[in-house]
This record gives C-alpha cells, structure tokens and sequence, in this order.
C-alpha cells in the first residue's frame, strides 16, 4: 500500500511569524520574480551565440522547448493546489509514492542547487574579470571573489525572507533592463541579412532541432521554484500556480525576442565566434565598445540574483524532508522564516567544491559534476509529473477535478515527456554518474528510516 503520510502543514503561517520584521511571505510578484530570476541565471548572455552554428532553427527548437516548460509550469501549478507546502517536487513524489521516492526527489534537488551554485559563482567570475581585471590575475584573487558571490547571497538569505524577496525584486529588475533594451530596442536595428541560413549544417531539420535543442534544454531549469518555497508564499494554493506559469512565460518571451534580436544585430559569422553576443549587439546599436561593460554589469547582477533565489531554495526542500524525518533534523531549523542550517550546509559544500577546483585545476572534474547536476535536476520532475499521472488515474477524487481530467492528462503527459527529453539531453556520461550520486543517497535514506523506526518504536513517556 503506498505511504501517504501526513504532510507538513505550512500553508497558514504561525501567528508569531508576523510579528516578526524580518519575516514577510512572498506575493505574486516577488513569487514571480523568483521564478523568472532562477530560470534566467547568467547563461542567456551566450545563448545566441551558443544556438547560431545551427542557424535559425534553432529558433523552432526555443518554441518546443517552451511548450513543454509551460506545460510542466502548469502541472506544478495543479499540484501546488493541492499541496502548498515548502517542498515542492519533493511534496508531491512523497504524496504519490511514499517516503523513499520523496527522498529521491529531495537529495537529488540539493545536490543540484549547492553543486549549480558553485558553477553560477565560478561563472559570475569571468563577468566580474572584464568590471574589475585584477580580480583576474591570479587564482586565488579568482577564488575569493567566487566564494564571494556565494556569501553575500547567503547572507541576504539569513537576514530572513523580507530581505531575499527585497534583494530578488530587484536584482531581477536591474538585469532584465538590459536585455530587454536588446530584446525591445534591437528590433529597430534588426537586419534580415544578419540572419543567415535556416538550416546552417548538414543535418536533416530533425537532427538541428534535436542537437541545438540540447544546448537550450536546461534554459528552463528552476521553473518549480515557487512550488519549492511554497510555505513562504502568500496563499499559495493560488499564487504558486500563478507565479509558476508567469515567470516561465516571461523568461521564454525574454530568452526569445533577446535570442532574435541578437541574430537580426550581430552577422551570422561574426555571431557563430562570439564570446560576447549581446556585447556585440549592443555595440551595434550605439557604436562604441562600452557594450562589454554594460553586458557585464547585467551578467553578475543576474546571476547574484539567481544565486539568492537558488540559495533559498537548496535549503527549502531539505527542510520539508527533515520535517518528516527524511533528513536530519537539524535541516529543519528555521530562523527569520528561512532553514538557516539548510543554508549554511549549502553554501559550505558549494564554497568546498569552488576552492577545490581553484586548488587543484580540474577544470574537467568541475564541469562533469554541473553536467551531472543537469540530470539530477529532472529527477525531481519526473517523480512530480509521474505524481500528477497516478493522481489523475487512481480515482483520488479529493485530488482531481473532474471537468478537468482530460486537460490536466494530456499536460501531464507533456510534461513527462519534456522532463525525459531533459534527461536524454543531459548526455551518457552525466547520467550515468548522475545516478551513482542519486544512489548513494540511498544509504543516508536508510540511516534516516532506521533511525524513524527508533523513534517510533520506543515508548512515549
């Protein structure tokens, strides 16, 4: 018979948690805004150029994948509905199938979030070097502003949850000014002759759709993060759904038009070379070479705000599973609204991994372990769309919407589907160590259960 044990009750906050100045539940627009931060960390700087060897198919394959984000936006919004508590992926794989698929989904979404982190640091780097060009001269003046990047994020994060949706408002903001100054004002000086050709390689139309498909595949990682921090969200039943559904939309109309606008500025064989896309564009449209500057400013705001978001989340879904006795317990500390332990554990495991790639030079290493967390990140999708499938087809009335059955299916369905096709983009060797780290969680999900059934088999006093 499949588990489906009391979930923790978040979905009305604590009386004292509002007289607290540094609590604040997220509304729609700073639940928004999360979603979009998250989704756009700082790889849409190099996208265009990323896409442009394929041509401008590349474009079918951005339509493509937003479908099947937005359909997984609107599972996530269906389940939240349901289920609005912190969590997440992780709420709903527990929901569905018990305690050890719940622990799946959340080990395997923590390992995503504190390994990510140290990537987005490592990779705001690099921005920071053309703002600040001593801070490349040496690796460990590299290191140290990688570590950084990681702790000002987590600080905002420990200062309460008033000051993450502050810092999320406005880093969100202040980097989609620029972009959309690309995105909005590029099309006044767009030239069809900048295109070039459709199809760019010999491949057939199917094999440049599937191949540019799986460099924009993870584009849309970070759309369940409303459903992950569904607890500190104001009546989240209704708003999760809605920011979830929101910021994916306004992420895929940015990475669109910005993908667009670049092509029809910058000349396909220019474009195709390019390090710096937008810095191109921007150049185009004013003339100058002051674009560099102005791309890196928005580069490292954006990934600090991802880095904010992120952060919130890799201590959200580990205190969801500590609440039930999944994780240790100390995971379930909360302080001034946020898992302080969750926090602090991330960003010392994320700060571990970044001093070791600076020390030991394995570039190689490092970037295996981000590839890994590509497929890591779709574990918990599909545990969370398989939930909504085995809602919908075992008659769970409480939990499905009759008029709605045949919708929710096929979005379901969709979705699934879009969460496999992740994985397969994801690479042979990522997801064959990918699941060596998801099964080495199995032991610390046996030392947790053991240690449950202790508790619940000793006596009460």
């Amino acid at each position: 018979m499949t588990s489906t044990a009391t979930l923790p009750a978040e979905a009305a906050a604590p009386p004292e948690r509002g007289r607290d100045p540094h609590v604040r539940r997220f509304g729609l627009p700073v639940a928004t805004c999360l979603v979009m931060g998250n989704i756009i960390g700082g790889g849409i700087f190099l996208l265009p150029a990323s896409v442009a060897p394929f041509g401008t198919i590349s474009l079918v394959a951005f339509a493509v994948l937003t479908a099947g984000a937005i359909a997984l936006a609107l599972v996530f919004g269906r389940l939240a509905e349901r289920h609005p508590q912190t969590g997440g992926p992780y709420v709903y794989a527990r929901a569905a199938f018990g305690d050890f698929a719940g622990f799946l989904a959340a080990w395997s979404y923590w390992i995503t979030a504190w390994v990510s982190n140290a990537a987005l640091a490592v990779a705001a780097v690099g921005y920071l070097t053309v703002l600040f060009p001593a801070v490349g001269e040496h690796k460990w003046s590299m290191c140290l502003a990688a570590l950084a990047v990681q702790w000002l994020p987590a600080l905002s994060n420990l200062a309460g949850t008033r000051y993450v949706g502050a810092v999320q408002v406005v880093s969100t903001v202040l980097k989609f000014a620029p972009l959309l100054l690309v995105a909005v004002g590029g099309l006044f000086f767009f030239d069809p002759a900048n295109l070039g050709p459709f199809r760019a390689t010999d491949q057939s139309a199917a094999g440049a759709v599937s191949a540019s498909a799986a460099i924009l595949l993870f584009s849309y990682l970070g759309v369940e993060s409303a459903t992950v921090s569904a607890g500190e969200v104001r009546d989240p039943a209704r708003n999760v759904g809605r920011a979830t559904v929101l910021g994916t939309v306004g992420a895929a109309t940015v990475y669109l038009l910005g993908t667009v606008a670049v092509f029809g500025l910058v000349a396909h064989d220019r474009l195709v070379s390019s390090t710096a896309p937008f810095t191109d564009a921007v150049d185009v449209m004013f003339g100058g070479t002051w674009g560099g500057t102005v791309v890196a400013c928005a580069a490292v705001i954006s990934m600090l705000g991802a880095l904010n978001g992120w952060t919130l989340l890799s201590a959200q879904t580990p205190y969801a599973a500590a609440e039930d006795g999944l994780f240790p317990k100390a995971f379930a500390t909360k302080k001034r609204g946020v898992p302080v332990v969750g926090v602090i554990v991330t960003v010392a495991l994320a700060s571990a991994l970044t001093v070791y790639n600076y020390t030991a030079g394995s570039q190689g290493v490092f970037e295996s372990l981000v590839l890994i967390t590509t497929f890591t990140a779709t574990v918990p999708y599909l545990l969370a769309t398989a939930a909504q499938i085995y809602f919908l087809l075992s008659g769970q009335r409480e939990r499905v919407h009759p008029g709605r059955l045949a919708r929710d299916g096929v979005l379901a369905a969709l979705a699934f589907g879009f969460s496999m096709w992740l994985v397969a983009g994801s690479g042979y060797a990522a997801v064959y160590q990918g699941v060596l780290f998801l099964f080495a969680g199995v032991l610390v999900h046996a030392a947790m259960s053991a240690r449950k059934h202790r508790a619940a088999a000793s006596p009460t006093e």
